[in-house]
Formats: structure tokens, C-alpha cells, sequence
């Protein structure tokens, strides 16, 4: 998953080099899941050990905020894009395609979800809203063939040593193929940030879902690890760059042994 924030936040950089306020408040900003920040996170997975092969899976993950009032409504799509070599399991793709299958690329399922956050809050920033799964894959083995629906939110404190919270969601399918598995999933996310000097920063994000569709030994995935990112700019262009690793330490039959994740995420602070 990747950061994006609730903060306003005001740039004052030069054409060459950064200045150590202008570094500082846009690192805060992108930690923060929902923000007035535009961005345009690319994250890469790279899954390996999965019984049925590898997977390589691009997920584009545009953040839109709108302020209307006294609320920031952020728009928030993921996008997935991919190869697998045969059918996973993940937050993606609760459902499993039907028997073994085979390799697929192509699109995955797309992932909608709206929160309503507050403009001015005290310690803890939260947001919440719907979240909605589109059955859009081009093949069984990249998505659910459902319809899901349900909610999600998100909750974190900014200390001035970096960023803690957590962010969750549920889904329900409501529709979709007759001879796919229903969806009933679960996504919780805890994360953590912890900032170093010159826009260098360590992280935790951990993705755990659970299947509550699968019997008790395939329900859970848990993985642990961790990375580090960067803020920086390319120009005149902010970017956040994320590099992490996770094992899972729990996981159903078909899952990845592990995971390596690499993320380029362009940004766009308001002025």
C-alpha cells in the first residue's frame, strides 16, 4: 500500500537542493493514507513460493482529495497489473480461480474506496468510508469474479519522530460468477514510519488479511518486515520511494512464501 496524507503541506524548495523544513514536511505528509496531497503511487510486488509458481503483480494506486467544507473526501483506486504462474491468494484476489489453473497477465481486480476525513482534527488523524471490488480481471486466476462491497478506515498520530496507525477494510461480495467462492475478507494494516535525515526514513506496513470464506488453517495471511523509502525530487518533481521485504509467517495453501516490494510514487503538494 502505498502513504498519502491529510496535511497541508507547503514546499520551499530550490531547483537543485532541498531545504531540511520543506524535506521533513512532505516525508510527514506521505505517510498519512489520506491527505489533501495528490499522488500517484506505482508499488511492485515481487511474490515468491507460492505452490502454483511466482507472481509479479504492478499495483497503480492514484489518490485524489476533494475538500468540500469542513470534510476532505480522498478518492482512492488500486489498480493492479500482472503475471502470475498460477492461481494466488491476497488481498487482490480472495477468491481463488476454480482447480489449478495456469499462468495468466493481464488485469487484476480494481479496488475503489472513498474516505471522509475531517479538515481540521486534533492528535489522531482518522478517515472512513465505502470501499467497493469490481470483478474487472481478464482472467480467473488475477481476480475474485465477484462483485464486493463494504467499509474502510484508517486512523494515525504524526509524532515528530515519524508516523503510526492503522488502516483496515471488509469486503462482501453481492455478485458476480455463480461458481466462484463468495468473498468474505478482511484487510487490516498496521504501519509505522520512523524518519532519519535528509528525507531517508524506516518502515513496517503489514498487510494481514484473513479469508473468513476458507476453513481455520487457510484464513490468515501475516507477514512481517520491513524497509526503507526516501523523499526526494527529480527536478521540480517530488517523489517517494519505498524498498521493503515481508515473509509470512502465516499463510493459506497457494499463498507466497514472501514478498518484495518496491515503490515510486510521484507527488504533487498544493501550493
Amino acid at each position: 500500500m502505498s502513504k498519502i496524507p491529510l496535511i497541508a503541506v507547503t514546499l520551499a524548495w530550490s531547483l537543485v537542493t532541498w531545504t531540511q523544513n520543506a524535506s521533513s514536511d512532505l516525508r510527514s505528509a506521505v505517510q498519512n493514507p489520506i491527505s489533501s496531497l495528490v499522488s500517484l503511487p506505482f508499488k511492485f510486488t515481487f511474490d515468491y513460493g507460492a505452490n502454483n509458481g511466482n507472481g509479479t503483480i504492478m499495483n497503480f494506486q492514484p489518490v485524489v482529495p476533494v475538500t468540500v467544507g469542513e470534510w476532505n473526501l480522498v478518492n482512492r483506486a488500486i489498480i493492479p497489473v500482472g503475471h502470475v504462474d498460477g492461481a494466488i491468494t491476497g488481498p487482490g484476489n480472495p477468491s481463488p480461480a476454480p482447480g489449478d489453473g495456469g499462468s495468466a497477465s493481464g488485469l487484476g481486480d480494481i479496488n475503489y474506496s472513498l474516505y471522509f476525513s475531517p479538515v481540521k482534527y486534533d492528535k489522531v488523524i482518522w478517515g472512513a468510508g465505502p470501499s467497493i471490488n469490481m470483478p474487472t480481471a481478464n482472467d480467473d486466476q488475477l481476480g475474485s469474479g465477484k462483485w464486493s462491497a463494504g467499509i474502510t478506515g484508517v486512523a494515525l498520530t504524526v509524532p515528530k519522530w515519524g508516523s503510526m496507525g492503522i488502516l483496515g477494510r471488509q469486503l462482501w461480495s453481492f455478485a458476480g460468477e455463480s461458481d466462484r467462492k463468495d468473498v468474505n475478507q478482511s484487510l487490516i494494516e498496521p504501519f509505522l514510519n520512523y524518519n532519519l535525515d535528509k528525507g531517508w526514513f524506516l518502515l513496517t506496513d503489514i498487510v494481514m488479511t484473513a479469508n473468513w470464506e476458507a476453513d481455520s488453517s487457510n484464513r490468515w495471511t501475516v507477514p512481517l518486515g520491513g524497509g526503507v523509502g526516501r523523499v526526494f525530487k527529480v527536478g521540480n518533481q517530488a517523489i517517494n520511494s519505498r524498498l521493503e521485504a515481508y515473509y509470512n509467517v502465516e499463510r493459506p495453501d497457494g499463498a507466497p512464501d514472501y514478498s518484495i516490494n518496491f515503490t515510486w510514487q510521484f507527488l504533487f503538494p498544493k501550493k
